[in-house]
C-alpha cells in the first residue's frame, strides 16, 4: 500500500492531500499571498493526524502547472525541498489534467476540456479523454485567448476560465455541459500520482521543472499589447 503526499498551489486555492492506499484526506486554503505560509502547515497537520512523517511516505506529487507563476514556484520549491531532505521520488502532475480528473470524479465525464484563467485576457487550456483507466491527451496544454480555444468533438468544459471569459467562450462551448467551479486540487493530483508511481513515472528533486507556458511570465499588460500591435 503506497502513501503519497500531494501539493497544489497553482491557483488562488492552495491544497494538500495525503493518499494512503485508496483513501485520500485533504486540506485547503484560499489567497495567493498565503500559499507559501499555509501549504506546509496544512501538510504537517495531515501527517500528524495519521502518525506519519514525510520520510515515511513513498512519493511526493505536485501540480507542476500551468498556473500562477508564484504558485508554481511555491509548489515546486516545497516538493523539491521535501525530496532533497528524504530522497523520495517526485511526481509532476499537469494541473489541467488534475482538473479533468476532478470533473470525471464529480460528473462521470470522459471527454473533458479544462480551462484555467491565466489573467491578461488569456486562458490555459487542454483537452483530455479517459480511455482504459487512464487519461489520453487530446490537445496539449496551451496558452491563448478564450476565443481561440478549439475543442475536438463535444467535450465537457470545466474550470474558472468559463466564468472569467464567459462571453468569449459562449460560441466555443455552445450547449456543452460546463462546470466553472472546478479548480486544480491536491486530491486529484494524489490519485493521478498514485497511477504514475505504479508505472514508475517519477523524477528526482534535481529534475523538477514547472510548466509555465509563458516565455516571459512577468511581462506587463502594456508590453504584451505592444507586442500584439507589432505582430498584427
Amino acid at each position: 500500500m503506497s502513501t503519497i503526499i500531494a501539493i497544489d498551489t497553482s491557483s488562488d486555492i492552495a491544497s494538500v492531500a495525503l493518499m494512503c492506499g485508496e483513501t485520500v484526506q485533504s486540506a485547503s486554503s484560499e489567497g495567493f499571498s498565503n500559499h507559501s505560509l499555509t501549504a506546509l502547515p496544512m501538510l504537517q497537520k495531515l501527517l500528524e493526524k495519521n502518525s506519519l512523517t514525510v520520510a515515511g511516505c513513498d512519493a511526493i506529487a505536485f501540480g507542476c502547472g500551468p498556473g500562477s507563476f508564484t504558485g508554481l514556484r511555491t509548489a515546486c520549491g516545497i516538493a523539491q525541498g521535501l525530496s532533497f531532505a528524504t530522497s523520495l521520488p517526485v511526481i509532476p502532475v499537469v494541473t489541467l489534467e488534475a482538473m479533468a480528473q476532478t470533473c470525471h470524479e464529480k460528473t462521470g465525464a470522459t471527454d473533458v476540456l479544462s480551462l484555467l484563467d491565466a489573467r491578461m485576457h488569456e486562458v490555459y487550456w487542454a483537452q483530455y479523454r479517459y480511455e482504459n483507466g487512464r487519461w489520453k491527451t487530446v490537445t496539449e496544454p496551451s496558452l491563448g485567448s478564450a476565443s481561440g480555444v478549439t475543442p475536438e468533438g463535444k467535450p465537457v468544459f470545466c474550470g474558472n476560465g468559463l466564468s472569467a471569459y464567459a462571453g468569449e467562450l459562449a460560441p466555443v462551448a455552445g450547449e456543452s455541459l460546463q462546470y466553472p467551479d472546478i479548480y486544480p486540487h491536491a486530491e486529484a493530483i494524489a490519485r493521478l500520482g498514485k497511477i504514475r508511481l505504479e508505472r514508475g513515472e517519477t523524477v528526482t528533486a534535481k529534475e523538477i521543472q514547472p510548466l509555465y507556458l509563458r516565455n516571459k511570465v512577468a511581462l506587463k499588460t502594456a508590453e504584451r499589447l505592444a507586442i500584439k500591435e507589432k505582430t498584427a
